[in-house]
């Protein structure tokens, strides 16, 4: 059973058009490292827009337990005031991250280069999936690992003594992989190297060098090198979460089915390793534009206005488009039940492994509403039906999955029939506002009934 209370169902049901400004949560990636980054620092960081979902408030309590002191100000303010690169104590107890692979991932990485143990668990759906990704480049620095059978949690890490710089070739794409080695290599002498093959969602290094990290980028032969210098002094800052495009999907994929909608939804990041949803959809023939396009704290921002669009399209996706869109393919799949031909994704086996198997979960819970859906190890394709043909119906398990659930509300909204989920609850890892938000624009959402 998840530590989520118990379970919520919800459905939603066709509604009028949606129409306002969506003022979306901040960004979850940035989020997590900006509360990580500050506990590593010597004096106060502030932040605001911080993105006060379970798995962020899950990250705060673990820098706590490390030493940190962290203050919520109110209104997405919060201090924290950081012990320094090395400087983490050993926490008094366990380190719960609830629902969070990227918080316990960034979290294991950035105590791996220090002297003390921590032990690591979190919910069902957390508790089930893979760390040896983690734990295999961490032992490189030194550090040691004991968990469940498969590298599962709970799981003890015992921080390297003496650790030692690392070259480590990221075997699948994952930022989350590659952000786990370059926090332990702000703890280890000497420059650490990452290389990945493919590039990744870039967040780490943008904001390692916003810290004052001595940090270089470049693209080769061998893929993208990123090479780091450890033991560095990192400055404490300020830091202006952006809102975040993986919770913006929702309203902006809400509008493009409905009809006679017309979504704006405000200070989006545009980071090019994260906007990949936003320029296939606009392949797929989606009325998606970009207003006010502009450059806040170093990232590429606009305001985002989505129309309703019947017109579309099913496309292949590129692969090479996959890294940059990874948590949006489950919202995608619901847009091409509504498009017209095939949408095929490929190169997508990161989905297998995520809060579940997200494929999975998506490909069960369409083919239950009508859709047909065909799958395989890395690859799944979705046979679109049209705008007004989705039949819905469906009760769909979230299987403990935060996107599954919203997907599947999105669905409901425009199918001819109303969609279930089993459980709801979960969206309140990453979108605590989902509900009201789709709300406060005309959708009929409710929440324990089916």
């Amino acid at each position: 059973m998840s530590s989520h209370a118990t379970p919520v169902p919800m459905m939603s049901s066709a509604c009028g058009p949606l129409a306002g400004m969506a003022e979306v949560p901040g960004d979850k990636s940035i989020s997590h490292r900006s509360l990580i980054l500050g506990a590593m620092c010597i004096g106060e960081t502030t932040i605001s827009g911080l993105l006060e979902g379970d798995d962020v408030l899950d990250t705060a309590k673990a820098m706590r337990a490390f030493g940190a002191e962290i203050n919520n100000l109110g209104g997405g303010n919060w201090s924290v005031h950081g012990v320094g690169v090395g400087g983490f104590a050993e926490p008094d107890g366990v380190i719960d991250c609830g629902n969070s692979g990227t918080g316990v991932r960034l979290i294991m990485g950035s105590m791996a280069t220090c002297p003390i143990t921590a032990t690591f668990t979190g919910d069902a759906s957390l508790n089930g999936r893979p760390m040896a990704r983690i734990t295999d480049p961490l032992a490189l620095f030194g550090a040691q690992s004991v968990g469940r059978k498969g590298g599962r949690l709970p799981m003890t890490i015992v921080g390297a003594v003496d650790p030692v710089p690392v070259r480590y070739i990221v075997p699948v794409p994952s930022a989350q992989v590659k952000s786990a080695v370059l926090l332990a290599g702000l703890n280890a002498p000497g420059k650490t190297v990452v290389i990945e093959a493919e590039a990744t969602r870039d967040h780490t290094e943008r904001m390692l060098a916003g810290f004052g990290a001595e940090i270089t980028v470049e693209d080769t032969e061998e893929g993208r090198v990123i090479t780091l210098t450890g033991q560095p002094e990192l400055r404490a800052q300020h830091v202006e979460v952006p809102r975040d495009p993986s919770s913006a999907a929702f309203p902006v994929c809400a509008a493009l089915v409905v009809p006679g909608s017309d979504v704006l939804v405000p200070g989006i990041g545009l980071n090019p390793t994260r906007a990949g949803l936003f320029t296939t959809l606009r392949e797929m023939g989606a009325d998606l534009t970009y207003e006010n396009e502009r450059i806040e704290g170093g990232e590429p921002v606009a305001d985002l206005r989505a129309k309703f669009s019947p017109q579309m399209k099913g496309i292949d996706v590129p692969p090479t488009r996959a890294a940059s869109m990874i948590d949006e393919y489950p919202v995608l799949s619901v847009i091409a039940a509504f498009a017209e031909g095939q949408t095929m994704m490929r190169g997508v086996k990161e989905l297998r492994v995520k809060e579940s198997d997200r494929i999975d979960a998506m490909a069960k819970g369409l083919r239950a509403n009508g859709i047909e859906v065909d799958e395989g190890p890395d690859w799944w394709a979705v046979n679109g039906l049209g705008h007004g043909n989705v039949p819905g119906g469906a009760t769909c398990a979230s299987q403990l999955d935060h996107r599954i659930a919203m997907s599947f509300m999105i669905l409901g909204m425009a199918s001819n029939a109303p969609v279930g989920v089993d459980d709801g609850s979960p969206i309140t890892t990453s979108f605590p506002i989902f509900e009201s938000l789709m709300e406060r624009l005309g959708a009929n959402v409710t929440k324990g009934v089916l």
